[in-house]
């Protein structure tokens, strides 16, 4: 069997985040890290594939927050890169609502549910933040500090629920879409309102391609280096006040003095990462609090386009009984002229259902959809995709969702390090959970708290290593190291000889 690989850090998953922490480290001095990625690729929930010959995104899709006064740093990463994106309006879609009879729901009336539809999301918030205050004060009384317990929904909802199709169809179009009306989110606060599209042949991914170019060993757009390993499923995590190590599905060892975690919460959540110790019971609990959203884009491919086009028309809607059931539609005329595809998302418990069929019985539910709203004689599609992130056990599910109304201990429990494991990506940001900015601002923090943490037991190192002469001199072995210390300084031995390059630490990281 072959020695364990060993390095300094270990970082686990190739997404947003593993890629920006990797990058900090080597801007810092910190080179000898080894990334481990469980699939053939980096991006992890950033992910183009051809369909209908063009390059569409089964992940993140969208650059969400732009034209604030402060930048987003994924619009600048697309700005420096060349990314080709377009301007995304869904607002209009209230006002593309189809009936199964394919008539359109007055706009006057769409109005009128619409702010409907906000007053009462508002209301059923205004009463989860009562519903909080009254189980905080409870938790203090008690002296509990549970965190499931502050973020769980009141029993009770007072506020009407949606019953009608249309209002099903603007209830998901608020909550699933455009939760900012309702309550204001820091995406949309700090960086602006404006969402774009990315339409480029190379992907979203060519994002995080650019980033990797810049530490690691690239050849004509690939990258070559071996300190990034494909196709290593990670298993086990074994971790002390020592050091960690890992080992993979394929019976790989590799052992490093510390491991940033950049998997998802709903990796987390599973059971493909065996700990060893368990990971402690708050952080458990933190995790298993965290709900992880499912978010599904069904791509169709048809000979020709029979849906409405122009300005205001790329979103509509499907009012349907059930909630949820094929109601989110876009065309991709804007964003790939002439493609004739079509996309519908679906959500959570749709999602997983759909993912849990055959892809033929999805395309016949679709095309009934479609039949309904554009009548019997449209064309059948030529093609569809289905992306599965639900059950896919790198992934399980699309991204993470806290309560609006919840307490700030649940992130940073979730956040916070266990002994030498660090834990990065989008659920780890307190400002921007969901969002891949949010992943990527995670892996800076991460990586930074990490550099700390190594500065400090390079600097215990290196007094415990200058004191030993002295304890040595003393011919004494009940010299306390507080008395070395005392004697240490009583000799003007200068500190600074341990915080120098000289004494091997990187000049980067002091």
């Amino acid at each position: 069997m072959d020695s364990p690989s060993r390095s300094s850090v270990i970082i686990v998953g190739a997404g947003v985040s593993g890629i920006s922490a990797a990058k900090v480290l080597a801007e810092n001095g910190i080179e000898d890290f080894m990334i481990l990625e469980a699939s053939d690729r980096i991006g992890g929930r950033i992910r183009k594939e051809s369909f209908g010959g063009v390059s569409v995104e089964l992940g993140a899709g969208w650059i969400a927050g732009v034209g604030g006064e402060k930048s987003n740093p994924a619009w600048e990463l697309a700005n420096k890169s060349g990314l080709r994106t377009c301007f995304s309006d869904y607002s209009n879609a209230r006002y593309n609502i189809y009936d199964t009879s394919g008539k359109i729901i007055p706009r006057k009336l769409a109005n009128e549910l619409y702010k409907k539809a906000v007053d009462s999301a508002k209301e059923k918030m205004d009463s989860e933040i009562r519903s909080l205050r009254s189980q905080e004060s409870n938790n203090r009384g008690c002296g509990g500090g549970d965190v499931s317990r502050v973020t769980e929904p009141p029993l009770e909802d007072p506020v009407s629920t949606p019953r009608t199709p249309f209002e099903h169809a603007l209830d998901f179009l608020l909550h699933d879409f455009e939760m900012a009306e309702v309550e204001p989110i820091s995406t949309f606060v700090d960086f602006g309102e404006r969402e774009f599209l990315v339409a480029d042949e190379r992907g979203y991914e060519h994002l995080l391609y650019k980033m990797a170019e810049e530490f690691l060993f690239t050849s004509e757009g690939k990258i070559l280096d071996s300190r990034l390993q494909l196709n290593k499923v990670v298993r086990e995590l074994q971790h002390s006040r020592n050091g960690v190590t890992v080992t993979t599905e394929d019976g790989c060892v590799y052992e490093a003095n510390y491991l940033i975690l950049s998997v998802s919460i709903g990796v987390l959540q599973s059971d493909l990462i065996s700990f060893r110790p368990s990971l402690p019971r708050w952080k458990m609990e933190a995790i298993k609090t965290c709900e992880v959203m499912v978010y599904t884009k069904i791509f169709l491919k048809f000979p020709h386009k029979f849906w409405p086009c122009g300005p205001g028309k790329e979103f509509f809607m499907y009012a349907h009984e059930r909630r949820g059931y094929y109601t989110f539609w876009q065309h991709m005329e804007n964003a790939f002229p002439a493609s004739n595809i079509l996309v519908v998302t679906l959500t959570n418990g749709e999602s997983k259902r759909v993912e849990a069929q055959s892809d033929e019985e999805t395309l016949k539910e679709a095309m009934g959809v479609l039949r309904n709203m554009f009548g019997p004689n449209i064309p059948n599609a030529t093609d569809i995709l289905v992306p599965r992130w639900y059950y896919n056990r790198f992934q399980c599910g699309s991204y993470s969702n806290y309560p609006i109304i919840s307490n700030n201990q649940l992130v940073h429990n979730i956040k916070a390090p266990v002994g030498r494991i660090f834990f990065t990506g989008e659920h780890t940001s307190e400002q921007f959970s969901g969002y891949v900015h949010g992943g990527y601002l995670a892996g800076i923090d991460t990586s930074k708290a990490l550099l700390e943490e190594i500065r400090k037991e390079r600097k215990t190192e290196n007094q415990n290593h200058l004191l030993e002469p002295l304890l040595a001199l003393t011919g004494s072995l009940t010299l306390t190291q507080a008395d070395a210390v005392s004697s240490l300084h009583k000799c003007d031995i200068p500190t600074q000889l341990y915080l120098s390059g000289k004494l091997s630490i990187p000049e980067a990281i002091l």
